[in-house]
């Protein structure tokens, strides 16, 4: 179903590879893209990038999933988890029907040595690594279902690298630090509504698995170190504070536990309605022209 184009332009599309704050970026889901509330995709082709069919585009290219072989511990329960579920598959298949894209695009599943995901503008190929979904399953483990939450935050994590994406093949211009606009368009694609005024719950609850990955990682990583104030990501905790400001302000109403629960605080809480709504209004100007 398309997004409202005047509310939702919805889909993900960044660029460069990510890490979080100082070390992974938090990708995941998007049964936000990834998953049953997306459409459907296909696979087929392998790792190497396909050859830009033109520069100036018909319109008419898709996103074209592969799953590379995985061998080592940190990659194969990702690699059988992204197969099993088909959400990488599914959002694929929803951002080929919401936008046009010049050329078709390789999306890959890939065992990378490390919990990461990237757009290669030099390949023009999203990359999403098995070790990232591994990692969720274990930051995760004592949820009911935790495959369920790392398959969301896939989901979360695909919008953000098809916001690399969008940003390096329609030549989008930005302001601001190219990872912090990535989480943008990923919040949008989540959060936004379609065209008949519903939002994916599911969508909805991946981001709200993101800011929790985001809050486990800043946890994890222990005493803040000089260094990471100079990353090209902002850090974990302020990335967490982010998704829940926007998930706040694109709903208050249903979404006014998060600031009741102590998750985010009031004097942020009261600026994030007027936040989401210019988000969401820089967004569908930027992409309004590329959807279908």
């Amino acid at each position: 179903m398309a997004r409202s184009a005047a509310l939702v332009v919805a889909a993900g599309l960044l660029t460069v590879g990510c890490g979080a704050s100082h070390g992974s970026d938090v990708a995941s889901s998007t049964a936000k893209a990834d998953s049953p509330t997306a459409s459907p995709v296909q696979v087929t082709q392998s790792t190497p990038a396909a050859e830009p069919k033109s520069k100036t585009g018909e319109g008419d290219g898709k996103m074209v999933v592969t799953y590379e072989d995985a061998t080592s511990p940190e990659a194969i329960p990702g690699r059988d988890l992204m197969q099993r579920t088909h959400y990488l598959d599914d959002i694929a298949k929803s951002v080929t029907d919401w936008y046009r894209l010049p050329y078709d695009i390789p999306v890959v599943g890939r065992q990378c040595g490390e919990a990461n995901d990237y757009w290669s503008p030099s390949d023009k190929t999203l990359v999403m690594c098995y070790e990232d979904i591994a990692e969720s399953e274990r930051i995760f483990a004592a949820d009911p279902k935790p495959e369920e939450t790392a398959r969301r935050v896939g989901i979360a994590t695909f919008f953000h690298e098809a916001g690399h994406m969008a940003i390096d093949i329609y030549d989008l211009p930005i302001t601001g630090r190219e990872e912090d606009v990535a989480d943008q368009l990923a919040a949008y694609e989540l959060l936004a509504p379609y065209a008949d005024g519903h939002v994916d719950q599911d969508f909805v609850q991946a981001a709200k698995d993101t800011a929790r990955e985001y809050e486990v990682l800043s946890k994890e990583g222990g005493p803040l170190e000089q260094e990471w104030l100079a990353d090209s990501h902002s850090l974990d905790q302020a990335r967490a504070y982010n998704f829940e400001c926007w998930i706040y302000g694109s709903n208050p109403e249903a979404n006014a536990n998060i600031v009741s629960s102590g998750l985010l605080p009031e004097g942020r809480a009261d600026g994030c309605q007027d936040e989401w709504n210019q988000l969401v209004k820089g967004w569908t100007a930027l992409l309004g022209p590329h959807m279908r």
